[in-house]
């Protein structure tokens, strides 16, 4: 899959400057989905192109003019049939960590804990920043009431994807800790 579809997701939401979106894939579509800027802005300019977004410029007085996009017909229709059709393959974890952890044995036990560390520190600053965006979807309704009420359910399906997703690296975590704390105990 391209950025493509996740910029059209993305702008199911509704019109949205880069700027905007940038922040967007900040906060919830980076779980899956990373991008910078610089390859977002690049990806809006290829879909105004292809005619699968709009953009509009917007002048400000005190700023530079910015440029908001919308979905046009053409772009809601590619994402709906991406959105229908099945994933080419499975998801694979392609993480930095693990090569590291698995190359750890000739290395101070010491790095390998730190490394883990300084990982469930950042899983759990992930898991507030949702828990925060999870506490603004609801707006004060149980989840039911939101699946009841809400225009658009995906958000908070991919949300509680990424919960799910740092749950699981916090408990790999402390597990791995808890067994080099064993491994360094029997020598």
């Amino acid at each position: 899959m391209s950025l493509k579809y996740a910029v059209l997701a993305a702008l199911l939401e509704g019109e949205a400057s880069g700027y905007e979106l940038s922040k967007v894939f900040d906060v919830s579509l980076a779980n899956f989905w990373p991008a910078t800027p610089q390859q977002l802005y690049r990806e809006l300019e290829r879909l105004a192109q292809d005619g699968l977004i709009e953009a509009r410029v917007v002048r400000q007085e005190r700023r530079p003019n910015k440029r908001m996009f919308t979905l046009t017909e053409a772009g809601r229709a590619d994402l709906r049939a991406f959105a229908a059709a099945p994933p080419r393959r499975p998801t694979a974890i392609r993480d930095e960590l693990l090569i590291k952890i698995q190359a750890s044995d000739g290395v101070d036990p010491a790095v390998s804990r730190e490394l883990i560390e300084e990982r469930r520190s950042w899983a759990r600053g992930k898991l507030a920043r949702y828990e925060r965006v999870r506490e603004r979807l609801l707006a004060g309704r149980t989840e039911e009431e939101y699946l009841v009420e809400a225009d658009r359910i995906g958000p908070y399906l991919t949300l509680m994807a990424g919960i799910a997703f740092e749950e699981e690296n916090v408990r790999w975590c402390e597990r791995a800790l808890l067994l080099l704390k064993r491994r360094a105990a029997v020598g």
